[in-house]
């Protein structure tokens, strides 16, 4: 884990806090918000209100957006969980 101590402390999830659970439901939630906008398509409202629009603009890509920006607790879990996997590996081979 890369952190300097002395700008801030480093993130120890020693357990199932609830911190820990909700930083990796972030990502998830947003993506399946997303998912279940996009299924119900658009309704009038959405057209009266975005005529004109960007078609970037709308919830979905902000759903899109927000899980990508919340992604950061999952790429640390598999980047941990690929270190350990390749250093197991390693000390097999020594």
């Amino acid at each position: 884990m890369i952190c300097n101590t002395r700008i801030r402390p480093c993130r120890q999830w020693s357990g199932a806090s609830a911190e820990r659970w909700l930083s990796l439901a972030a990502a998830p939630t947003f993506a399946i918000m997303a998912l279940f906008t996009a299924m119900a398509g658009r309704g009038a409202s959405e057209f009266l209100c975005s005529a004109g629009a960007s078609p970037l603009g709308g919830m979905i890509p902000m759903y899109l957006l927000m899980s990508a920006l919340h992604s950061a607790p999952w790429l640390r879990l598999i980047a941990r969980a690929w270190r350990g996997a390749s250093s197991q590996s390693t000390n097999r081979v020594s």
